[in-house]
């Protein structure tokens, strides 16, 4: 029993995406208004909506991230009231799938620098999301984690 504790804490055990996921994480539409997005955003105090075709079948179309917002519209001079969510998403976002290895999710997340994960299933409807601070406070081996975010953040 001993073993198996210490093999865990060692970080050899392997961790899929689903077991560090937020569930369920709340997602806009392309039609939303950049406002009703980052009144979403604010709400449910994340840095990163999920956009999906329709509320019904949650299938993943892009992500929009406050970064976005700020310097897409914002920094543009455009009126949030009228762009809309999908004039400024980045469509097909890299995603991960429930199953697989997190260190998968995290090996993509430093190679291309993002922050947040979508997770979706085999009909790439949003069942989930990773962010940077899902890793760091789910336990995950803290040599990868830091080596991750160090990735995450270069110039």
């Amino acid at each position: 029993m001993i073993g198996i504790f210490r093999t865990c804490l060692e970080g050899d055990f392997d961790m899929k995406s689903k077991d560090v996921m937020t569930k369920d994480p709340a997602c806009c539409v392309s039609s939303d208004t950049v406002e009703q997005c980052a009144e979403m955003m604010k709400t449910h105090d994340v840095g990163s909506m999920p956009v999906v075709e329709n509320e019904g079948s949650r299938r993943l179309v892009g992500i929009i991230t406050d970064r976005d917002v700020t310097v897409k519209v914002v920094g543009e001079g455009l009126d949030p009231k009228a762009t809309r969510v999908g004039d400024i998403m980045s469509r097909e976002p890299v995603v991960a799938r429930p199953d697989e290895e997190l260190d998968q999710a995290m090996e993509q997340m430093r190679d291309r620098q993002i922050r947040r994960i979508p997770v979706v299933d085999e009909q790439h409807r949003l069942v989930g999301i990773i962010a940077q601070a899902d890793v760091a406070t789910q336990g995950h081996d803290n040599r990868k984690t830091g080596e991750m975010v160090r990735d995450i953040s270069k110039p």
